[in-house]
């Protein structure tokens, strides 16, 4: 048995959820993916899924065998790109993002990617909480803001402003604010969990701290919901610089009070603490730095 080709097979099944997939993803038939994961458990002489009608799951050892396959198939990869004078990295490279900046930042980036390193498969991960790269199976983190506590480690990639924006539809028929006093009266809409309490805080022309009633009137958990709602005049709410960035170019948004700045996140890339770094990881890191340096994001 070729137990790098039954590791990757196994690898591709968890990952997956289901036999049926995993072959869809590595050009194989069901039965060959079955018949290869039956006889890797024989030879380990231990089940590794837990096979009903509905689903597969995991078993205690299953799971086990699964992080060190991963990692034994990365570092067979690594290798690999090192014996090829590191022309083109392969294996599979796993990012996890928040929906912003995954959504309209990281799309060009991961198409240089392909483009340099045919041979590399990437999976994009999105969601908005701290995802560790050490205990969830990620490559890189990226994350806007607190990075928490974990054993990895944490590199700053450049900084994303955010902006207080209206479209001119609404400021014509319900005027412009000119004063932090008059945010209170206009509806404001924002992305669940931020400025609560009814407050925004914002630096003023000399550096100082403000903080600003506002009447939240509606939330999501989106920003792509918020965004279409400024567009379409709903109210005044805060987006990250590079959602609008195009907006404000173009006039279909306008920003508020642009005598002040609504505080930003710090963007880092979170990786694992192992030495040394794999290639793959790298690579995309150093590409991550060159796109997103303070002189290519658009801030506030």
């Amino acid at each position: 048995m070729d137990l790098l080709v039954a590791m990757r097979v196994y690898v591709r099944v968890v990952e997956r959820g289901s036999m049926s997939a995993a072959a869809h993803d590595l050009g194989m038939g069901q039965p060959a993916v079955s018949e290869r994961i039956n006889r890797l458990e024989q030879y380990l002489g231990a089940p590794l899924l837990l096979r009903n009608t509905r689903k597969l799951s995991v078993t205690d050892v299953g799971a086990a065998f699964y992080e060190r396959s991963r990692q034994v198939l990365e570092s067979a990869d690594d290798a690999l790109t090192v014996a090829n004078g590191n022309q083109s990295l392969r294996g599979t490279l796993r990012i996890a993002a928040p929906h912003g900046i995954g959504e309209v930042i990281l799309p060009s980036i991961l198409l240089q990617m392909r483009k340099r390193h045919p041979l590399l498969k990437i999976e994009l991960i999105l969601n908005d909480r701290i995802v560790d790269p050490v205990t969830e199976g990620v490559d890189i983190s990226l994350r806007l803001g607190d990075l928490g506590e974990g054993s990895f480690i944490a590199r700053k990639l450049g900084h994303v402003g955010r902006v207080l924006v209206a479209s001119p539809a609404y400021l014509e028929e319900r005027g412009t604010p000119t004063k932090l006093d008059d945010l209170a009266i206009h509806p404001f809409l924002r992305v669940s969990g931020l400025f609560n309490g009814g407050r925004l805080l914002l630096i003023g022309p000399d550096g100082q701290t403000e903080l600003a009633a506002i009447d939240i009137v509606l939330s999501t958990s989106h920003w792509r919901p918020l965004h279409s709602l400024l567009l379409d005049g709903a109210g005044i709410g805060v987006l990250q610089a590079p959602v609008c960035a195009e907006d404000l170019a173009s006039g279909r948004l306008v920003r508020l009070l642009p005598e002040f700045t609504v505080p930003g996140f710090d963007l880092h890339a979170l990786y694992s603490a192992i030495r040394p770094v794999p290639p793959r990881i790298r690579a995309v890191l150093s590409l991550l730095e060159e796109q997103l340096s303070p002189a290519s994001l658009p801030d506030s």
